[in-house]
C-alpha cells in the first residue's frame, strides 16, 4: 500500500531520507557538493512529503516559497532500491496539487546535470527547461525547471 504524508522537515523519516539524499550528491557533486548544500537546509521547510511503501519511508519531497506565487521544489529523493516504480512521480504531483491548493501559480526547481534520472523526472512531467535563476544563474552544473499550475502567475 502507497501512502503520501503531508509533514514538514520536522518529520523524523523526511530527515532520515534527506541525510541519504546529501550523501548521495555528496558523491555526484564531488567537490561542487558544497556549493549547492547550502542552499538545502531543511530547518525552514514547511511542507514536504513522505511517501511511504507500507511502512516504509521510501521517497520524500518538499517545497519552500520562492515569492508569493511560486514554490521552489527541493529534496526530492527515492531510495534506490524504490525507483523505478513512479515513487518521485507521485511526491512531484502531491508537491504540485499542495501548492496550487495555497495559490501558488508555478514550481520552478534546479537540479545538476550529473543527475540524469531527476532531469528525465522533471520532463517527463512538463516541466521546461528556463534560464538558471538565483544562485544556480552562471552555474554550468546546474539545469533549472518550471512549470505553470495555474495561469495567475
Amino acid at each position: 500500500m502507497i501512502r503520501l504524508v503531508r509533514t514538514n522537515s520536522g518529520n523524523t523519516d523526511f530527515k532520515h531520507l534527506v541525510k541519504l539524499l546529501d550523501a548521495d550528491l555528496a558523491i555526484r557533486d564531488g567537490e561542487d557538493h558544497d556549493f549547492y548544500h547550502q542552499f538545502n537546509a531543511i530547518d525552514a521547510i514547511k511542507y514536504a512529503i513522505v511517501l511511504y511503501e507500507n511502512d516504509t519511508p521510501c521517497g520524500c519531497g518538499a517545497i519552500k516559497e520562492m515569492t508569493p506565487k511560486i514554490m521552489e521544489v527541493k529534496r526530492m529523493y527515492t531510495l534506490p532500491g524504490y525507483r523505478g516504480k513512479g515513487y518521485a512521480s507521485k511526491i512531484l504531483a502531491e508537491l504540485e496539487n499542495w501548492a496550487a491548493e495555497m495559490s501558488y501559480g508555478k514550481c520552478v526547481l534546479e537540479t545538476g546535470k550529473k543527475q540524469p534520472e531527476a532531469i528525465q523526472l522533471y520532463t517527463r512531467n512538463n516541466y521546461m527547461i528556463i534560464p538558471n535563476y538565483g544562485q544556480y544563474a552562471g552555474i554550468e552544473n546546474s539545469v533549472c525547471f518550471e512549470k505553470i499550475l495555474s495561469q495567475m502567475v
